[in-house]
């Protein structure tokens, strides 16, 4: 093994190629258009074009991967975590065309890849599992007759691939087919293959998950388990090791039923065993993932290894670097998924471009990430920007320098769900230990941390707009603010696309100026330093520092924990004469993506809360509701069709102004 392929994106291959340099191979990176000057593509020995932006076109096009191995001599891949990563024919196919494929064997991924032909391989293995239906009659009738005889609430679960794409909990038989339709189709779209299972559910479990280790000599390992109860839409928000819930004798239980799992396919590589644990203390087996997972770096965190060099040495046919009882779990750490979603608009994927970036750093801080100021996030892949890990002698340690990592990570230009994770990791739950896959959605309402910007946050912002207009020379000039009174002003202001909100600015010979908000005056003192950071105090308050970047209308700011956007709606307004709003008549799509469905036809009544249009961005699909009863006009979408955030779906009539709503 001389020179790896990356069969992957962003921080994934980055991760890979930090240790296939330390290793002293050379590396090969494979991009889409969308790609093509990622920091993935510049960070590489070499790098090969695969073709269009859709994942299709590009990293899910197996021969276009292994056409870029032979024109680069490549000799190995390594399909990351993701796309390929748990495809057998790609896996059969790199190992026909002479490469060394960093992964299991394919006949391990097609016993244990798919959930429903592992429950099959395992059920006389003495690995627990939840009632269901593992079947291969995937059709409407034995569905649902399975559906009744399992009872509900059950989950649909996509056979195939994870990260919570084509899962659908159901929790009566009214609503079962519709969620069937909508499960398959977006299983089909992610992993190209509708096929689902079905399991009772339960309602309030933790998942937790063992990371296992095989070689191609018959050794099995686990390092241990990770807790990965913090969870969104079935996806997994905050992921730590070891689980505040699994003590040693448990934790040898799991690992001794994971192990065995691994086993029953004579796997070779890492793997993961998923399980959900019951309030009980009961455990079941839910699937295995044939690949490294996202969370891998906290398991290296605790057990002091690097795992994407175990996979590589044993891709090349050595044993396992240590044997069960030479592994040592020690410390904590705590992992989160910094996502481009919107938590105020129920965690929309967000695209656009990254004004600013800037990672944190500090004691025990982790960041895995392929972000740089500038770079655009497009609708094509997954939301997940980058993961910020924290280690620590004990667990609030580690919770501890994961908030302050992100308090000190800056994205300007996007919306983030940041704050949503700060919130999270200082829920009283979260630190007592105490959470389950059911944490976020029993959260109250604006817990996720974002909520209205408050009047010091809009005072703050007010001043920094003020100061950028007089350095440029529309309020005058901004050295003149220490030796003389500028003109009073008012900023005409919108926060988040919010409503516009009048400040009167009125400044001070010593350089401050008072901003006053809804009759409440703010005492503002700001120095700008650089073109992205600049100083203040609030009154007679600490002197601290804020980030803030300029984006045509639109300016971000960071500070004190808050992140918003605000824009000179003065401009706005005095153009238009009144500010656009929801409401309008039209149904526009809140992200850009591919509308997979059209359920609206012009000249119909569509009631409140029902599917107009389905649109997949992210590897996610969305429902688009209007939440009143319209009658529908002109509809312009179309299944298959792109579109951008905002575009035109459809029209209506209503009395009453509303916006779009998307599950």
């Amino acid at each position: 093994m001389k020179r790896l392929l990356i069969a992957n994106r962003g921080e994934i291959a980055l991760r890979i190629m930090r240790t296939a340099t330390k290793m002293s191979l050379e590396t090969v990176a494979v991009y889409s258009d969308a790609d093509q000057n990622a920091p993935h593509v510049r960070a590489a020995d070499y790098a090969e074009r695969l073709g269009g932006s859709a994942p299709s076109e590009s990293y899910l096009n197996i021969d276009a991967v292994l056409h870029a191995a032979a024109v680069t001599g490549a000799d190995a891949v390594h399909p990351g975590y993701g796309f390929l990563a748990e495809s057998p024919e790609f896996a059969e196919r790199c190992t026909d065309a002479g490469l060394t494929f960093v992964g299991p064997p394919a006949a391990a991924m097609r016993a244990l890849g798919n959930k429903a032909s592992s429950k099959r391989l395992l059920a006389h293995s003495g690995v627990p599992f939840l009632p269901g239906y593992h079947a291969e009659d995937q059709s409407d009738d034995a569905l649902a007759s399975a559906a009744a005889e399992i009872g509900y609430p059950l989950m649909i679960k996509a056979s195939a691939g994870g990260g919570g794409r084509g899962m659908r909990l159901v929790t009566d038989g009214a609503h079962f087919l519709d969620a069937l339709r909508s499960a398959r189709s977006e299983a089909t779209a992610a992993f190209g293959d509708g096929d689902v299972l079905l399991e009772r559910a339960l309602l309030r479990p933790r998942h937790v998950e063992v990371q296992i280790f095989a070689d191609v000599h018959g050794n099995v390992v686990h390092l241990g388990e990770r807790d990965c109860s913090v969870q969104r839409r079935h996806q997994k928000l905050i992921e730590e090791a070891p689980s505040p819930a699994v003590d040693a004798a448990l934790r040898d239980r799991l690992g001794a039923r994971a192990i065995v799992v691994a086993r029953a396919a004579a796997y070779v590589g890492a793997g993961t065993v998923e399980f959900l644990l019951d309030e009980d203390g009961t455990f079941y087996f839910i699937e295995m993932n044939t690949r490294l997972q996202v969370e891998h770096p906290v398991t290296e965190a605790i057990a002091g290894v690097d795992l994407v060099e175990w996979q590589l040495r044993v891709a090349r046919g050595e044993p396992l670097p240590l044997t069960q009882d030479r592994i040592r779990l020690h410390d904590h750490a705590i992992e989160a998924r910094l996502c481009a979603e919107d938590p105020e608009r129920d965690f929309l994927p967000q695209t656009g471009t990254i004004v600013d970036w800037q990672q944190p750093f500090g004691p025990g801080l982790r960041v895995e990430h392929a972000l740089e100021s500038g770079i655009a996030i497009s609708p094509y892949y997954d939301s997940m920007i980058a993961k910020v890990i924290a280690y620590g002698a004990t667990r609030d340690e580690a919770r501890l320098r994961l908030i302050r990592g992100l308090e000190e990570c800056v994205v300007l230009g996007i919306p983030t769900n940041r704050s949503a994770l700060i919130a999270y990791l200082a829920d009283e739950r979260f630190i007592a230990g105490d959470v389950t896959t059911r944490f976020i959605e029993e959260l109250p309402p604006r817990a996720d941390g974002h909520g209205d910007v408050t009047v010091p946050a809009q005072a703050i912002a007010a001043a920094v707009l003020y100061a950028l207009a007089s350095k440029k020379g529309e309020f005058g000039p901004w050295t003149a603010w220490s030796s003389s009174h500028l003109p009073a002003s008012t900023l005409t202001l919108g926060f988040d696309d919010g409503a516009p909100c009048a400040i009167a600015i009125a400044a001070e010979r010593t350089g401050a100026i008072t901003a006053t908000v809804d009759g409440t005056p703010v005492r503002v003192s700001l120095s700008l330093e650089g073109s992205h950071r600049a100083r203040y105090r609030v009154d007679d308050g600490p002197q601290s520092m804020l980030r803030f970047a300029s984006a045509g209308d639109r300016t971000f700011l960071t500070f004190e924990g808050h992140t918003f956007s605000v824009t000179d709606r003065g401009r706005e307004l005095s153009a238009s004469g009144a500010a656009a709003g929801a409401g309008d008549g039209f149904l526009r799509a809140p992200m850009s993506g591919r509308v997979v469905a059209v359920h609206a036809t012009g000249g119909e009544t569509a009631k409140a809360g029902a599917s107009l249009v389905v649109l997949e961005a992210m590897k996610m699909e969305h429902v688009l509701t209007l939440p009143v009863d319209v009658i529908l006009r002109d509809v312009t979408a179309t299944a298959g069709m792109q579109v951008h955030a905002n575009d035109i779906l459809l029209s209506y009539e209503s009395n009453v102004g509303t916006a779009p709503v998307a599950t």
